[in-house]
């Protein structure tokens, strides 16, 4: 959090900035500043810090190296600027780093913005926050100084952060410690250690903060110029990949096409009930729900329309007629009583009769006189007549036949 800003602030403006008029000002180490659009851990920044006791109206325009190196770092270790350039403010009495220099080594950073990355998958988008009206932000921060193996003394500084605001949390979840106006400023500078300096370690919450999308180029420390605050117009329609456009296309074009089929149905169902309206009625079925209400005398029925039911006893005398719905044949109407008595004398005709033979005599009676015609002989037959018994058309030799026969031809020979 808090890892690039940018201070390109002349050194009076940084004094004003951190309210020092009126008071003496000393500046230390200035010679190192060099105005910047694209800060980072390692570079030198002008600081405000307290003179010393013997002197509380006077302060000091230090340039220190933002990245603190603690006194207590061996001589011979190479400083990490990148390792404390930051530092929670929950935890600062806590942490031995920074415990130690709550009461006597408070400083003040005055720089115009401040850089912030939102992270969204593998790509990080830059933005630049600042104060609407151009004034400088003003972090609490806490120094300190490390005597290397050479013997030089390099001062170094941390700015302390905080959760971030309700209307930054969107885009990081910390921000740097804002002293919005000169009471906070002055009261973290110049306090005494017992003073309640916790309200003043919370998110800035004011309205007067903005922030805009910058050139991704300014994250190469080596990028620097008016170019790292430029504005930068973020694509809000995004190229959709060609599956995308197609699938979504099509969807629309599917969701489309059933309805605008769903609507051409609705109208051919309501052309072809409007037609059927219109025409007479051609029902196979009496009394249909469809079909209007009509006259008794314009009711036809088919043979379709009744069921007939013929039950027949041993003398074939019985016959019974009713029709589909139930109601007696004679309440159908007029052309449906005729076409119901022309399927009853249809079925008269065709009902199957009883069965009777000519009337003959008996079995005994006509044999004798069918074979007489034949022959002379009237020889009795058995009286299964009705086993259809073909009579042998030969006649037998009669006692007073005195013409010779066929077989007696044959015997003479």
């Amino acid at each position: 959090m808090c890892g690039r800003a940018r201070c390109s602030l002349r050194p009076d403006d940084i004094s004003r900035a951190c309210n020092l008029n009126g008071r003496r000002v000393r500046h230390v180490d200035m010679n190192r500043y060099r105005p910047s659009y694209n800060v980072s851990p390692g570079f030198s920044v002008p600081v405000v810090r307290r003179e010393d006791e013997t002197n509380d109206e006077g302060a000091v325009l230090h340039c220190m190296k933002w990245g603190l190196v603690p006194s207590f770092t061996k001589k011979t270790e190479k400083p990490d600027h990148y390792r404390m350039f930051n530092a929670r403010s929950e935890t600062i009495k806590e942490k031995a780093s920074f415990r130690r220099l709550i009461p006597k080594n408070r400083c003040l950073v005055a720089v115009e913005g401040f850089y912030e990355w939102k992270k969204d998958g593998s790509k990080k988008q830059p933005y630049y926050i600042h104060f609407k009206d151009a004034r400088p932000l003003v972090f609490a921060a806490l120094f300190d100084s490390w005597k290397n193996h050479e013997g030089d003394i390099i001062y170094t500084f941390t700015i302390l952060t905080t959760s971030a605001s309700s209307s930054l949390e969107w885009l990081h979840d910390r921000m740097p410690v804002i002293l919005g106006n000169m009471d906070a400023a002055d009261m973290w500078l110049s306090g005494s250690p017992s003073s309640n300096i916790d309200t003043l370690l919370k998110p800035y919450e004011e309205s007067d903060l903005a922030w805009y999308p910058v050139t991704a180029a300014m994250g190469k420390a080596s990028f620097d110029g008016p170019e790292c605050i430029k504005e930068l117009q973020l694509k809000t329609n995004e190229t959709r990949s060609i599956p995308q456009f197609f699938s979504k296309k099509g969807d629309k074009d599917q969701q489309g096409q059933k309805s605008h089929n769903k609507v051409a149905e609705e109208e051919i169902l309501n052309t072809d009930q409007t037609e059927s309206l219109k025409q007479e009625p051609q029902s196979d079925h009496v009394g249909h729900l469809c079909s209007p209400v009509q006259p008794e005398s314009f009711t036809s029925t088919t043979a379709t329309d009744i069921k007939v039911e013929q039950d027949f006893d041993e003398s074939g005398s019985k016959q019974s007629l009713t029709g589909q719905t139930g109601n007696p044949p004679e309440k159908v109407g007029t052309h449906a009583s005729d076409n119901v008595k022309s399927l009853k004398e249809e079925s008269e005709d065709i009902k199957p009769k009883g069965i009777s033979l000519p009337q003959e005599e008996s079995g005994d009676s006509k044999t004798k006189r069918y074979y007489e015609e034949l022959s002379g002989d009237a020889m009795p037959l058995p009286k299964a007549v009705n086993m259809h018994i073909r009579p042998s058309k030969k006649k037998a030799k009669g006692a007073d036949d005195k013409q010779p026969t066929l077989f007696s031809y044959f015997r003479k020979g």
